[in-house]
């Protein structure tokens, strides 16, 4: 998008805004930035984020006065929705990318419901938020995306706290807020379940001691995928700009699989009941 000249504006957590900012700097990030013609990308405005309040009156007193949001500014859904439209009027493009479950490491027959509830606020109301209120400033034709998993119709042994729920969530909202925001806005909302990628949320939701979470899942995707080759960040960027562009003007309300076609498998090659025969090798 920045290629083509887009205006790129960034919404993050704000106890890691300056966490945030010094990644941007380092060598690494940078050589990521880096555009067709050598420039590197950049970014308009970074905005403080905290998706799990809508307004600035539903923020608890402890998140007021914690250290970590002193001196941010404003970061509730609609104030940051009426800052962009102060500083840059319309948007296009919305694309949402977060997801918190404070007991993502539990069974779900061990969440909380405080732990489950913060999951389905942060991981999925927050798309429903956003796109009602970003969509007011939205241009008709824009487009939202969003990233989903999984989990959300399978059975991911390891991914509990209520996030499977929240990612169901997610995709039966993506269905009705393409409906609602279509005929309300104009503008279309599809959303990404994207194959396991080792990404620093994914990295932290923990392991066995032997390896994380997401290292047994990416080694069962290369075992059972009917495209047996590593995921990589750009084929869900690559993606999700196709979503996010005219050439898919007339998609919405979809769940679109980026997971080198593992969704499709309804048995594990690798399982002991097939040792012996020769299945996709």
């Amino acid at each position: 998008m920045a290629n083509a000249g887009a205006t790129i504006l960034v919404g993050t957590w704000p106890p890691v805004m300056r966490l945030f900012t010094m990644t941007l700097k380092k060598k690494a990030t940078q050589e990521a930035r880096k555009l067709d013609d050598g420039s590197l990308m950049e970014i308009a405005k970074i905005y403080p984020l905290d998706a799990a309040f809508d307004m600035a009156e539903d923020v608890p007193e402890d998140v007021k006065s914690n250290k970590r949001y002193a001196g941010v500014g404003a970061y509730t859904i609609q104030e940051v929705v009426d800052q962009v439209k102060e500083d840059y009027g319309k948007i296009d493009i919305l694309v949402h990318s977060l997801a918190n479950g404070p007991e993502v490491t539990k069974p779900l027959l061990e969440t909380s419901r405080k732990g489950y509830l913060a999951a389905s606020s942060s991981s999925a109301y927050s798309l429903v938020s956003m796109v009602s209120r970003f969509g007011a400033i939205m241009n008709e034709g824009g487009s939202v995306v969003s990233l989903s998993y999984i989990a959300s119709e399978r059975v991911i042994p390891g991914y509990g706290g209520g996030m499977s729920s929240a990612k169901a969530q997610l995709e039966s909202d993506t269905r009705t807020l393409g409906w609602e925001a279509g005929r309300k806005y104009g503008v279309r909302v599809n959303t990404i379940s994207a194959g396991p990628l080792k990404s620093r949320a994914a990295s932290a939701i923990g392991g066995d001691g032997e390896k994380t979470f997401i290292e047994r899942a990416i080694d069962y995707s290369m075992s059972n995928a009917p495209l047996p080759k590593p995921l990589y960040a750009e084929n869900v960027g690559t993606a999700a700009l196709c979503l996010l562009s005219p050439l898919m003007a007339g998609v919405t309300g979809v769940t679109l699989y980026v997971d080198m076609g593992l969704h499709s498998m309804g048995q594990a090659i690798d399982s002991p009941a097939f040792e012996g025969l020769d299945i996709g090798k």
